[in-house]
């Protein structure tokens, strides 16, 4: 395929290494980063041992410097992206009653000022790719929470919904670049996330890969197709 670069935040395991991996099949140069050094560099040794040409970067999106190196070591690395992945997330189980402040604030800004920073450093590049060849893609992680607020996670509720609102304005934004704009709604993933969910078994759950082949159907529709929204749902949900 043609020279393709991508970054996915959140990468170190469950659906954001999912989509790494995929892309890494399909030829996709990749960089990952996620908050944990030693298990991003586990994550991406697995990566680069099945042939993968991929570049860990540490970066906490709660930090905005963070984010600002991160563009700037895929730029300096890769030199374009054609695929930005917005996975990083935290949720954090509580009723609005018994939510402190910091552990609000800690939810708003990764899974939106993050989302929204990362995008912004990243806007730049994305226009350079869609403008080349008219299907860049910015994937924007949200939650069915987003569409439906769930009582026990009205933070994360809150947040994944202005994704949703977030994603929609940047594809008029950047509409007229060749960027797609999709935003991801997916219910319980089988991920380190859903652990403290003891009364659905993981094979039950919707799997990490299901959204990563998304991602690849995204990546194959035409130029003249936009997908605004993804929703995942379990039978029965």
């Amino acid at each position: 395929m043609p020279d393709r670069a991508a970054l996915v935040t959140g990468a170190s395991s469950g659906i954001g290494l999912a989509i790494a991996h995929a892309l890494g099949e399909d030829g996709y140069r990749v960089t990952v980063s996620a908050r944990r050094t030693e298990k991003l560099e586990e994550a991406a040794k697995g990566l680069s041992d099945a042939g993968f040409d991929v570049h860990p970067v540490t970066a906490n999106m709660a930090e905005e410097d963070d984010i600002k190196v991160l563009a700037a070591a895929h730029r300096e690395r890769y030199g374009r992206l054609d695929v930005l992945v917005n996975n990083a997330g935290i949720s954090i189980g509580s009723e609005i009653a018994g939510l402190g402040t910091k552990r609000l604030d800690l939810q708003i800004d990764v899974n939106l000022r993050g989302v929204f920073l990362m995008t912004r450093e990243a806007i730049p590049m994305l226009r350079e790719a869609g403008r080349e060849h008219g299907k860049a893609l910015l994937l924007n992680m949200s939650s069915i929470a987003g569409k439906h607020g769930q009582p026990g996670v009205a933070a994360y509720s809150a947040t994944k919904a202005a994704v949703v609102g977030l994603s929609q304005a940047t594809q008029g934004e950047v509409d007229n670049d060749g960027v797609q704009v999709t935003a991801f709604c997916p219910g319980f993933v089988a991920t380190p996330m859903t652990d403290w969910h003891e009364g659905l078994p993981k094979e039950e759950m919707i799997q990490p890969e299901d959204l990563a082949e998304a991602v690849r159907f995204l990546l194959r529709t035409s130029t003249h197709c936009r997908v605004p929204e993804v929703q995942f749902m379990r039978p029965g949900a």
